[in-house]
């Protein structure tokens, strides 16, 4: 298990109780299953982007504080050797997951959330959708991408890029059997950011 698995759970666990919320208020508020977020608290998944994204937005709370960072910053340089990787894993691990890198958590009071994400070959499809408020914008670097925003689909390549409504329902995955990389900047609406 990674250590940034148990700081994320930890982290969501530690927001709600100092908020006063049961695992159901924050299942209303946030969109995600009380099951999922059990599941998070207990260390067994790691969210995704997206539902860090509406949990951060549940709590009222920057998308850095749920991923760790202290934000004090106003600047931030992430050395390539010094990335810390969070992974993304179906339970199965059959289905193909990601792990991503945050690369702006010491900038304070920011408007977007980048990110380098690893996409890994998938044997079964993935299923479920993704959806939160904001807008964002993928750009390949390495491997193909499979991209499917409501009814369409595309896969991109090296150098494309898509930007789109984060409220449409998307998932994100590797297309092919090699894996693939993104650079990823989410903006989550500004009425969701607390300074």
């Amino acid at each position: 298990m990674s250590d940034q698995i148990v700081k994320i759970g930890e982290k969501i666990r530690e927001l709600r109780t100092k908020l006063g919320m049961s695992i159901e208020d924050v299942s209303r508020q946030s969109e995600i299953s009380a099951p999922t977020i059990a599941e998070i608290e207990g260390h067994k998944v790691s969210p995704p982007l997206g539902q860090i994204v509406s949990l951060a937005k549940s709590f009222q709370v920057p998308v850095g504080d749920i991923l760790g960072g202290s934000a004090d910053s106003s600047f931030c340089i992430v050395r390539s050797n010094n990335r810390e990787s969070v992974s993304r894993f179906s339970s199965d691990m059959k289905s193909g997951g990601y792990s991503y890198e945050p690369l702006g958590h010491q900038k304070k009071n920011r408007q977007m959330e980048p990110f380098h994400v690893t996409l890994t070959p998938a044997e079964a499809p993935l299923a479920e959708p993704n959806q939160h408020a904001g807008e964002e914008i993928l750009f390949v670097l390495t491997g193909q991408v499979e991209v499917t925003l409501s009814e369409h689909t595309d896969i991109l390549n090296p150098g494309d890029s898509i930007y789109f409504d984060s409220n449409l329902p998307h998932v994100v995955s590797c297309h092919g059997d090699k894996p693939a990389t993104i650079f990823a900047v989410i903006y989550a609406e500004k009425e969701m950011l607390i300074f």
